[in-house]
């Protein structure tokens, strides 16, 4: 059973047809806006400073979402996807965005619309990703513009097909 918990007086707030697999953990002032999946051996951690997310994000297995205590909340767009073992930390990221596999976000970080973070990238703290930029590397540099065909071949088509595979065990659930 997935752990959901009060902490600090806070307490996280789902949006509706939010999916939130048996193993992850969700703690503290965490807002998720509509349909939202969180995976296997995901951590959301709203415990030192609050998480804000917005419709149609999904949380792959293994991220893990924090903030910096009194300093750096986590902010979260609409139509976004991080992947398997991200870590996403005290930063900002606006919609439609792709953060790669095993990538890493640092804090006062922002991350602009329409914007890939390759896997295995390190964002380093206060990098600001302008909107249509493909990053990437260690630290993450702009190795490209974005074309809009990759945005909605990429960005958009997997934030849909997790709304989908989501369905697949909120129907299980129902039987």
């Amino acid at each position: 059973m997935s752990i959901i918990k009060k902490v600090n007086g806070k307490i996280p707030r789902l949006g509706r047809q939010c999916f939130v697999a048996d193993n992850a953990v969700i703690v503290g002032d965490v807002t998720m806006g509509d349909n939202c999946s969180v995976w296997f051996s995901a951590v959301i951690r709203g415990d030192v400073n609050y998480i804000k997310m917005g419709n149609k994000v999904n949380v792959q297995d293994g991220v893990v979402i924090h903030g910096t205590y009194k300093k750096a909340p986590t902010i979260i767009g609409n139509n976004v996807s991080i992947a398997h073992n991200a870590t996403v930390h005290g930063c900002t990221i606006h919609d439609n965005v792709l953060i790669g596999m095993n990538a890493v976000i640092l804090d006062h970080t922002v991350i602009e619309s329409n914007s890939i973070i390759a896997a295995g990238s390190v964002v380093t703290k206060g990098t600001h990703v302008k909107s249509g930029s493909i990053y990437a590397g260690i630290p993450a540099v702009k190795i490209k513009d974005i074309s809009p065909e990759l945005v909605a071949g990429e960005i958009k088509r997997i934030a849909d097909s997790y709304i989908m595979y989501a369905s697949w065990y909120q129907e299980d659930d129902n039987k």
